[in-house]
């Protein structure tokens, strides 16, 4: 069987662009969130997020190409060309038919959309830029760097709300266990912190009201959690045959041990209150990787900080570990980012690798009143520093899909490799 391992990471997120500086936020428990300042809010409820301040486009793209390209285009550009540049990637010695690209996205391009709905309201369907259709549909941005990399082989955008990028990486996968792709560019983008989306969430009552404190305000599994906070970014990875990985003589940072799915097939937006969805698809996962539920040292849970979510995915934890559950590392990454939505598994994968490469788990910031009914072992203070083998990433959509990948150290010429999707 064909094995798959992790030799390129690209995160553009909240606290920091590219790997290394990204990394540090985390360990520094650096917060992202705070008051929005680069667009009009109106008479939006919340008018705080994980924006990302900094973002130069041009860095990756010429400046044409990027005023006709959407942010989250330009977003999944950007994290493409850092993971594959991490990777040491020399792209033009790949068969183009055997390099694929699955970048997805959640809500795809819809600061564009807005902006040419309130166009054609105010000035006529002729004032419609002859770019909006590429700009806002959402697999541009596999196409765009698809295009930028000359990856020929297969290219998907998934689009599973939460869990998108989750899904796109274990998608990539098996595509690569299949022996249609060598090389895949998998992950996911999101550009959707704008009034339409916060608004919409508001609506729903899905976000933290915390006005008065938005650096507290995304708090996993604390008992005075009451909503999520949304965040903006991309995360791409770079997925690699193993063989050929070790022959061009890769830093491999992890191997790609297992990937569990499932539908809850319950409600739109509420998780399945006894987590048997999100349970099935974490069992799929460690039966893929041949572990036993004690072999797990951390989880990234998708920890979103609302209510029903992080009780469901504590219960979940606690069912499937069972007296094992105690001892593993847990920590949100959203605490930090904020909720990335399309983008955050990716960049919460990124984390998790980290956490093998670094013997180190970031903190969960905010974590100060402890619920009954989220009894884990949450990583707070300062991290923990603990050797890391084997580790497990959530991430779970309104419509209750549900995803979870497996990562272990890579050890070469190791015996137990994953099992046969």
């Amino acid at each position: 069987m064909r094995r798959v391992v992790v030799t390129g990471l690209g995160p553009l997120s909240p606290v920091a662009i590219g790997k290394d500086a990204y990394w540090q936020a985390l360990r520094e428990g650096k917060n992202g969130i705070g008051p929005l300042t680069t667009f009009e809010l109106g008479d939006c409820p919340v008018t705080f997020g994980a924006e990302i301040k900094t973002f130069d486009p041009t860095r990756w793209m010429e400046g044409k190409e990027a005023r006709r390209s959407d942010r989250v285009i330009q977003f999944a550009v950007a994290a493409a060309g850092m993971a594959v540049e991490d990777a040491k990637l020399d792209t033009n010695a790949l068969d183009p038919y055997k390099f694929g690209v699955y970048i997805g996205s959640g809500q795809g391009g819809i600061e564009t959309s807005f902006n040419s709905f309130h166009t054609m309201m105010e000035k006529g369907s002729k004032r419609i830029s002859p770019f909006f259709i590429p700009m806002m549909i959402s697999n541009m941005s596999t196409a765009y760097v698809a295009i930028r990399h000359k990856a020929r082989g297969p290219n998907l955008c998934v689009v599973t709300a939460c869990a998108t990028s989750l899904h796109s990486m274990g998608e990539a996968y098996h595509a690569i266990v299949r022996g249609d792709a060598d090389v895949i560019l998998a992950g996911g983008t999101e550009a959707a912190l704008r009034a339409i989306s916060i608004a919409g969430f508001a609506s729903m009552k899905a976000l933290s009201t915390r006005m008065d404190s938005p650096e507290t305000a995304s708090r996993p599994f604390d008992k005075d959690r009451d909503g999520f906070v949304m965040g903006e970014g991309a995360g791409v990875l770079v997925l690699e045959e193993l063989e050929r990985a070790e022959a061009r003589g890769a830093h491999i940072y992890a191997e790609f041990a297992g990937y569990g799915t499932s539908c809850d097939a319950g409600h739109i937006t509420a998780p399945d209150e006894n987590a048997d969805g999100a349970a099935y698809a974490t069992r799929r996962a460690l039966e893929m990787a041949g572990w036993k539920p004690e072999d797990v040292d951390h989880i990234n849970a998708h920890g979103t900080s609302t209510p029903l979510n992080d009780k469901a995915e504590a219960l979940m934890i606690r069912k499937v570990f069972g007296s094992h559950a105690p001892n593993i590392a847990v920590n949100s990454t959203k605490s930090m980012i904020g909720h990335c939505l399309g983008a955050a598994g990716a960049l919460e994968t990124i984390a998790a690798i980290q956490a093998i490469e670094e013997g180190y788990v970031h903190p969960t910031l905010n974590y100060t009143t402890p619920d009954p009914d989220c009894d884990l072992n949450i990583v707070t203070g300062a991290g923990l520093k603990k050797p890391i083998e084997r580790v497990l990433v959530n991430s779970f959509g309104f419509g209750g899909h549900n995803g979870v990948l497996a990562f272990r150290k890579y050890v070469k010429n190791a015996k137990n490799a994953p099992r046969r999707p």
